[in-house]
């Protein structure tokens, strides 16, 4: 559109008329009519600059200038819903940056987004549109943060219509408090943490998988879709450091190479009890360290239900936000707790360097002060006295605690 912006058209003289000579976008292609229009007889004898302000005139009225024109003429008066399904199946098979998992999006344009704005055209969709959607999710109880992340997902969907210079056809200028956007209070943000003696009694009362599976996050901070991915083959250094670089995807028990973030890609350090006891925990056991009867992964919804969800509500803790991410928490106040090195601190949590000096520093490949700050720096629980024992053969059909499907 810039590039067909501002014409103000040529005058010329033809069969006793001053015309006003300009190009007009027609429907179905790039290509412009010439147009000729009046503007006023010679007879009338108007000075040249009232000419050329009715020629201007002339041309803005036809919509030679118009934006609105060209985006229903050129580009086609594109739907915001048919825009948002576009939107999506180029984010995940684009190069730069693709979104893996598109389900919970889908679930916020499903539920909330389309109901209210799904059928405006792509053009009408600004701040006065937003607003009434805005107050509909708040008064549907979604938090700040929630429908702040939602509005996010719809200024993403009208950048994404482009020309074929590549700028965006919509160059809004989103104003917050036009659409009414709640603020985010990070006091408000529900992100309990579990305490030292509350990781230990998890512990203590699981066993099998269960408990290897706490001990793993506790001592770690791994996420949950990334300890479930863990196999033998990613211990390495006797056993004192596990390899993090792949996770399971959310909702299909399937192992998916990629993680969160660049940073997750990382390799975590353990104290030499934790090494020990996963060491004990793996024997025999080749391939993921959790899985199901039939060898596939564990769905972390469903471990939350029937696992840990049971032992928090038993223990009084099961509150809003109290979940698998609880355990990262955990670690991460224990790390600074502890006073960690900042830089290793950051590369066991998959945090990316912000700072120049931790850009600078490489103190994540210096292994041996690595494992010396793991045994340093502790766990800050309680490991079972006993600890798992080897697998011994078994005698009828029974089946081992480790083989039970989540």
């Amino acid at each position: 559109m810039s590039r067909r912006s501002g014409q103000s058209g040529n005058l010329v003289k033809q069969n006793g008329w001053v015309r006003v000579r300009f190009r007009l976008d027609q429907p179905g292609t790039q290509v412009r009519k010439q147009m000729s229009l009046k503007v006023a007889p010679i007879s009338m004898k108007l000075s040249r600059s009232e000419l050329e302000r009715r020629a201007r005139e002339i041309v803005q009225e036809a919509g030679a200038n118009s934006e609105e024109r060209f985006n229903q003429v050129v580009l086609g008066e594109v739907i915001f819903r048919k825009r948002a399904t576009a939107y999506l199946q180029e984010a995940v098979t684009r190069n730069r940056e693709p979104i893996r998992d598109t389900t919970s999006i889908e679930g916020a344009f499903n539920k909330w987004i389309f109901p209210e704005i799904g059928d405006l055209p792509l053009a009408l969709v600004d701040n006065l549109a937003l607003k009434p959607l805005v107050n509909k999710m708040c008064a549907g109880g979604l938090k700040a943060r929630t429908v702040n992340k939602y509005v996010e997902y719809i200024k993403q969907v009208v950048k994404s219509l482009k020309a074929r210079n590549g700028e965006p056809v919509h160059k809004r200028i989103w104003d917050a408090e036009t659409m009414d956007l709640p603020v985010v209070k990070y006091r408000e943000q529900k992100r309990p943490t579990l305490k030292a003696k509350a990781v230990s009694q998890l512990i203590a009362d699981s066993t099998g998988q269960e408990r290897a599976l706490y001990v793993l996050l506790a001592a770690t901070g791994m996420r949950i879709s990334e300890a479930l991915a863990i196999e033998s083959r990613h211990f390495i250094n006797g056993g004192r450091t596990v390899k993090v670089e792949q996770q399971v995807k959310k909702d299909t028990p399937r192992i998916g190479e990629y993680l969160k973030t660049d940073a997750s890609f990382r390799e975590i350090d353990l104290h030499p009890d934790i090494a020990e006891f996963l060491q004990r925990y793996m024997v025999g056991k080749k391939g993921l360290l959790f899985h199901t009867q039939r060898n596939s992964p564990h769905l972390y919804s469903n471990l939350e239900e029937r696992w840990l969800t049971p032992r928090l509500a038993k223990m009084d803790l099961d509150e809003e936000g109290m979940g698998w991410h609880s355990f990262k928490r955990f670690r991460k106040t224990w790390l600074r707790g502890r006073r960690c090195l900042e830089d290793i601190n950051n590369f066991w949590m998959g945090h990316a360097p912000q700072t120049m000096s931790e850009l600078y520093s490489h103190l994540h490949e210096e292994l041996e002060m690595r494992l010396a700050e793991a045994e340093s720096v502790g766990y800050g629980f309680e490991l079972p006295k006993v600890a798992v024992a080897p697998n011994a053969p078994r005698k009828g059909p029974a089946k081992s605690e480790d083989e039970v499907a989540a």
